[in-house]
């Protein structure tokens, strides 16, 4: 399974590892995520995401129904099909 936010699409990104002496070696920082599942009030169903910590917060403040409408609209939504969305 990927590590991929299915709302934000926020995935890992690479960089350089510092030690002490200075040497720098390649790493993955990987994003935080979580596999949760949400009850859509408005069509009734359960679905279960896998979503990065940001999107939680987000989620929080506006609602899932609102949250995966705006991610559908800019693009970024890869969860399960949802109907009336």
């Amino acid at each position: 399974m990927s590590r991929v936010c299915q709302l934000t699409g926020k995935r890992p990104i690479s960089g350089n590892k510092v030690s002490h002496s200075n040497r720098k070696t390649r790493r993955r920082f990987l994003p935080n995520l979580h596999t949760k599942r949400f009850f859509i009030p408005e069509t009734g169903e359960w679905v279960t995401l896998k979503v990065s910590s940001n999107a939680l917060r987000t989620i929080n403040k506006l609602g899932i129904y609102t949250y995966i409408q705006k991610a559908k609209l800019k693009g970024t939504y890869t969860g399960v099909e949802i109907k009336n969305i």
